[in-house]
């Protein structure tokens, strides 16, 4: 693990940015002054524009909005700029869609291949996205604007604006900001080096595909003390280059909710990611998972170290897949993964639910309350219907036949689940587990194999698990086992307490290599407890 290397760059980032910042405060440059006007309505692009532009020409500068609601179109950050959002200062995304570029369309702050660069201050970044979107459908409806998906499913990401995205920039700086109402990701930095993201908050609720930050192919990225509401992932890590990937991305002390995953590698996952630290991550109300990991694309995942997460109402608590969605010859990697002080509850009910934009019906799991009122109506079809019904799903850590996740970690890990398993909703029988299907190639998510044997974990084509001090519940009975392991070459097994089950076996054993258990508890003292099926 480089924590060391990566504490040392994170302290010259730190030194970087302060100087940075000093510099730009000599060199102000206010929009007013350059024709922006703060009645929430004038495109003041060209105005921002000029300012920006005037700062990087002497050198550098703060380009400041002052309190007020700007409405502007597309501005392009510049090298040793600093935009400064002072209290009540409100950037608003223009609500038609042309000032965004003709065809794909371009964030409303974009940046590439500059340096130095910050956007700071406790102003507000609002997309506006219901009234953006309305016009989307409008042009999308009379021709000016095309778009292949979006009759049948909804307007595709290249038409919708995200609110910032840098490309191929160094010494990055976002402080402070709160970031609103986005039309698609709210914010992608790609092919980055050097991201301090601190203490900035997240409202992402306006539209799918609201992923709250996402870190593509980035080195040296820092996200502290950030808030995060999302329609979509939360914080996303993708890798969306063969040829590259992310490396030494730290990420501490952030709270997060969505209606998708809240920490996400993957599912852009081409290149790969390595070195990821995570602390202290708050998760509540989250539909998928509170930790998903994973290599689909090619890439290789390794070295990924998380602990102190407390998760609250996700339908998921950790899932882990390595996948083959690429057509080349490439498999995708995943090892050296260690989980740790985790603690998750998973309910009955739907977690999201009565949030803008919930996740999609199809998990029949919540089947006590599955109705919302509160969905916007734009006039677009409601995807995602119910499939089958289904019982909870447990955690998973699942491969493919021959590729093998390796080395996975999980220690200090508590999960409780409500657990109401009932064989007349669904049941795979422990000697039919090749009915759990494998879906190689298909879209990750831990929904993905429907009904599941096990309530707590299901573990498949794996090498190298190991649970230490491992605590396993639920409050209402549930018939299948807590632990089923499937074409496991090495698991062990220390201080796994399993507190609820009455039905055998507890753990379930299929196709095992080498496997050691010491000091488990488990709610049946008796041989059938633990079965093995060579």
């Amino acid at each position: 693990m480089k924590i060391a290397l990566i504490k040392n760059s994170f302290t010259l980032l730190f030194f970087l940015f302060i100087s940075v910042q000093t510099f730009s405060q000599t060199n102000s440059f206010e929009i007013t002054k350059f024709g922006a006007k703060a009645d929430g309505v004038t495109n003041n692009s060209k105005f921002i524009q000029s300012a920006i532009d005037a700062a990087a020409s002497s050198g550098g500068g703060k380009v400041i909005i002052p309190a007020g609601n700007f409405a502007s179109g597309t501005i392009v950050l510049k090298s040793n700029v600093e935009l400064h959002l002072e209290l009540g200062a409100r950037l608003l995304g223009s609500v038609n869609r042309q000032d965004y570029s003709d065809s794909i369309a371009l964030a409303l702050i974009v940046a590439k291949d500059q340096k130095n660069i910050s956007i700071t201050g406790k102003g507000v970044i609002d997309g506006q996205a219901p009234e953006l979107i309305k016009n989307i459908f409008v042009m999308l409806e009379d021709g000016t604007l095309t778009d292949a998906t979006w009759k049948f499913k909804r307007p595709a990401e290249s038409v919708r604006p995200m609110l910032i995205h840098l490309i191929s920039c160094q010494k990055v700086y976002l402080n402070e900001i709160t970031v609103k109402n986005s039309a698609s990701w709210v914010q992608n930095f790609s092919k980055c080096r050097d991201v301090v993201i601190d203490n900035i908050k997240v409202e992402s609720t306006a539209y799918w595909n609201n992923d709250g930050i996402d870190i593509s192919d980035c080195k040296n990225v820092k996200i502290t003390n950030c808030f995060v509401n999302s329609a979509d992932d939360g914080i996303c890590l993708k890798s969306e280059d063969p040829k590259d990937f992310c490396d030494s991305i730290t990420v501490t002390d952030c709270t997060i909710r969505s209606s998708a995953s809240a920490f996400k590698l993957g599912t852009s996952s081409h290149g790969g990611f390595k070195n990821v630290v995570v602390r202290n991550l708050t998760i509540y109300d989250t539909y998928r998972s509170a930790i998903a990991i994973e290599s689909v694309d090619g890439g290789v995942l390794e070295n990924i170290d998380i602990q102190n997460i407390t998760a609250k109402n996700t339908g998921n608590a950790i899932f882990i897949r390595l996948g083959k969605r690429n057509k080349d010859e490439r498999i995708s990697i995943v090892k050296g993964i260690r989980i740790a002080d985790l603690k998750a509850e998973i309910p009955l009910r739907k977690p999201d639910l009565g949030y803008p934009f919930e996740g999609p019906p199809d998990y029949l799991r919540y089947r006590y309350n599955t109705s919302s009122k509160n969905r916007p109506d734009l006039g677009y079809p409601f995807i995602g219907q119910p499939t089958y019904p289904y019982n909870l799903i447990p955690s998973s850590i699942v491969g493919i036949p021959g590729s093998y996740i390796k080395d996975i970690t999980l220690e200090n890990i508590e999960l409780n689940y409500y657990g109401a398993g009932d064989k007349k909703i669904a049941q795979i029988e422990l000697d039919s587990l090749q009915r759990v299907p494998e879906k190689n190639s298909d879209y990750p998510e831990f929904s993905m194999f429907g009904e599941l044997p096990s309530w707590a974990f299901f573990i498949r084509h794996a090498d190298g698990i190991k649970m230490k001090n491992v605590k396993l519940s639920y409050k209402e009975f549930d018939f299948r086992p807590a632990l089923v392991f499937d074409d496991v070459k090495s698991v062990e097994l220390e201080k796994v307490e399993i507190l609820s089950g009455t039905e055998v076996p507890i753990i379930y054993l299929n196709n095992i290599g080498k496997k050691k258990f010491t000091n488990l508890k488990l709610p049946v003292e008796n041989e059938s407890a633990i079965k093995e099926k060579k």
